[in-house]
């Protein structure tokens, strides 16, 4: 989308930072800043148009002032102007006659403002405007009668803005005069309905229709279209006219976060090369084709009312055709939805595929071999789905050399293929998480020669950079595990237990290491020089390895462990270079925080920081809101212990003196107990 495109919100969140010009010459111009010929008047309060710029101008934006009405004669003094913004100024209506002398304006932005108040007037001074191309009406509450009105005659109109309207239902009157039309963002309406509304618009190429209520898309036949987003409705089924012989333009389709039953009925000759369909409820159905396990179910569905039809339609769910064209097909975003399996041949019809995303789907296995995947796969995640095998032979994993991302995490394997990934060349990030996957001892992967196996041998991966095994019931990392490789990222965390025999191989290349809930005590990091960021929460460590001082890290998470403080030439030592560091979950002393005082001043982001806790000798404190008013500043001792000290004191003396009354002045303390307690009776 072009620069003047910029959606209204982000436009009116970003104020611009106005730089007064001193001006001698042009005694209105203290509210505007002028940069060869453009006048930047933005946020300066102003309610009107100021008089005293240059007449030469080609630019002026007056976004985020207090202009209520356009003047009609407020612009005459500018006959240059190319392009004006008045974006964010409360704007109800521009009289009719503003744009009279405007035969260059080609550029308008009124985002955000109040023209539903005065649509009719604003209409006028439109039509004035005969060369203007782009038009951003966003965020003016005009319903579909008074943005029809204000579209009237604007022939010339190559972008549109109507995002964040109350735009309802549209038809063949809403754009009718827009035959230049090239790009329509009606995203964020409550649009619930499209009856032929872009039938006037043949060059319309990019049409943004996310977050409306659209309830389907039937008969969708703009074969011009390249980019269409329907994402965010409430879209259950899209079917495009199968009966049309001519290509489709259309190279993205994006109905991600809608309704979809189905994979979407595409066009039969098409261009499309990226299809996002992530979060619907999309499964396939081929498998109730076999009358023998399903002989009461139906294979066909009924559509009604598809207008260009002549009578109803019926189709076969499973048809091959329906899926489309997706010859072209580079990207499949498939994630969040229930997909159990792929029909038969579905992968192999996508043969320049390069990016397939399942995570959060349903599939209990992944034959690579009979799938037929795409020589040209770059990136494929089948991550949290219910995967219990993965099926592959030498010839398809030779076919597979330019993977590179591969996500197998959150699933149920237990064993793989022995050579899976060392048969990927190109193999660059490998996530096993949270699966029964281990680490092959050497002599165990030597020998071995079953064709699966419980556990990879990591050393053979000489491409792989980037390995996450978390929450693998890891108990053992052998000391020659990640021999040869060079890796930059190495996730263990969650593998309660975890003994570490050495991963010193990796020191000269290795920046991420995750050790989060390994148990892991006394570790020496000090080989790491190149370690950026650094995960050793939920250890119960009750000190910080001296060896850290070594390190330049960017991020150090330390959460739910057992610390009290941060040793002060440590945090000195961390100071410098540390971005980000997490501390929730640990008894700090309220006494020893010398180190939060050295990570503020080196503004350090303290994740969580209004959670940070200290204890005190009386309660537990925000460590953000600490008053040291019972601590020394200087020795960090708690000026209780003394006070303690000081009412022992006493009290061992005052212990003292009543025995030594006891044991030499016995009589005394007779006489005064009676002299007290005892008084005669009239007996």
């Amino acid at each position: 989308m072009p620069a003047h495109g910029l959606t209204p919100i982000l436009l009116c969140l970003l104020h611009v930072s106005i730089i007064l010009s001193p001006a001698t010459s042009h005694p209105h111009l203290s509210e505007c800043r002028l940069i060869q010929r453009t006048a930047l008047c933005n946020d300066a309060k102003l309610s009107y148009v100021p008089s005293g710029l240059p007449r030469n101008i080609e630019e002026l934006q007056l976004n985020y002032n207090h202009i209520q009405t356009l003047q009609g004669d407020s612009l005459f003094r500018y006959p240059s102007l190319t392009s004006l913004s008045l974006a964010c100024n409360s704007l109800e209506k521009l009289e009719s006659n503003t744009f009279q002398d405007l035969s260059l304006l080609k550029s308008l932005n009124l985002a955000n403002n109040n023209l539903h108040i005065g649509y009719p007037e604003t209409s006028q001074a439109l039509k004035k405007l005969p060369g203007l191309k782009v038009l951003d009406l966003s965020e003016n509450k005009l319903d579909d009668e008074m943005a029809a009105t204000l579209l009237q005659n604007l022939t010339s109109l190559e972008y549109l803005n109507l995002s964040g309207n109350l735009l309802q239902r549209l038809d063949e009157t809403s754009f009718r005069d827009l035959n230049k039309l090239k790009d329509l963002n009606l995203q964020r309406n409550i649009i619930f309905e499209i009856d032929d509304a872009f039938g006037s618009n043949p060059n319309l190429q990019r049409l943004n229709l996310a977050y409306n209520d659209l309830p389907c898309l039937t008969d969708f036949h703009m074969t011009q279209l390249v980019v269409l987003n329907a994402s965010h409705n409430f879209i259950d089924w899209f079917i495009s006219r199968q009966d049309l012989n001519d290509t489709f333009q259309i190279e993205t389709l994006d109905l991600s976060d809608n309704k979809l039953l189905f994979f979407p009925f595409l066009p039969s000759h098409s261009h499309l090369r990226n299809l996002y369909l992530s979060h619907n409820s999309l499964r396939f159905y081929e498998n109730l084709a076999d009358n023998a396990k399903f002989p009461n179910s139906t294979t066909t569905v009924e559509f009604y009312n598809l207008r260009r039809y002549a009578g109803n339609v019926t189709v076969d769910l499973w048809d091959d055709g329906l899926h489309g064209d997706v010859s072209s097909l580079e990207i499949l975003d498939l994630r969040g939805n229930q997909v159990e399996y792929f029909p038969h041949g579905f992968i192999q019809k996508m043969p320049v595929l390069s990016r397939l995303r399942m995570c959060d789907n349903c599939l209990e296995s992944l034959n690579l071999t009979s799938e037929q995947f795409s020589g040209s796969l770059y990136e494929l995640d089948i991550s949290n789905n219910r995967l219990n095998q993965v099926v592959a032979d030498e010839g398809t994993l030779t076919v597979l050399g330019n993977l590179t991302y591969f996500n197998l995490s959150l699933n149920d394997l237990e064993w793989l293929p022995s050579r899976l990934f060392a048969s990927l060349t190109s193999l660059r990030s490998v996530d096993l998480s949270y699966n029964n996957i281990d680490i092959c001892l050497s002599e165990e992967a030597e020998i071995s020669t079953d064709p699966v196996s419980d556990c990879v041998d990591w050393r053979n991966v000489v491409s792989l950079w980037q390995l996450y095994l978390k929450g693998c019931n890891l108990k053992l990392i052998p000391s020659s595990a990640f021999a040869g490789l060079s890796l930059t990222h190495l996730e263990l965390s969650d593998n309660p237990g975890l003994v570490l025999q050495s991963i010193q191989c990796l020191s000269r290349t290795l920046q991420h290491l995750g050790l989060g809930n390994t148990h892991i005590q006394d570790f020496d990091f000090s080989h790491f020089k190149h370690l950026k960021f650094l995960n050793i929460s939920k250890n119960s460590l009750a000190h910080l390895s001296h060896s850290l001082l070594n390190l330049d890290l960017k991020v150090l998470d330390l959460r739910d462990n057992r610390l009290s403080t941060i040793p002060p030439g440590l945090a000195n030592a961390l100071a410098p270079n540390l971005q980000i560091v997490f501390l929730t979950g640990n008894p700090f002393n309220c006494c020893q925080t010398e180190w939060f005082r050295t990570f503020e001043s080196n503004t350090i982001k303290m994740v969580g920081l209004s959670d940070i806790e200290c204890e005190d000798p009386f309660e537990m404190q925000k460590l953000q809101h600490l008053e040291l008013s019972v601590c020394f500043n200087e020795g960090g001792e708690s000026i209780f212990w003394y006070i303690l000290l000081f009412v022992s004191i006493c009290l061992s003396f005052f212990g003292i003196s009543v025995v030594a009354l006891l044991t030499f002045k016995p009589k005394m303390l007779k006489q005064s107990i009676k002299k007290r307690c005892l008084k005669s009776t009239s007996y």
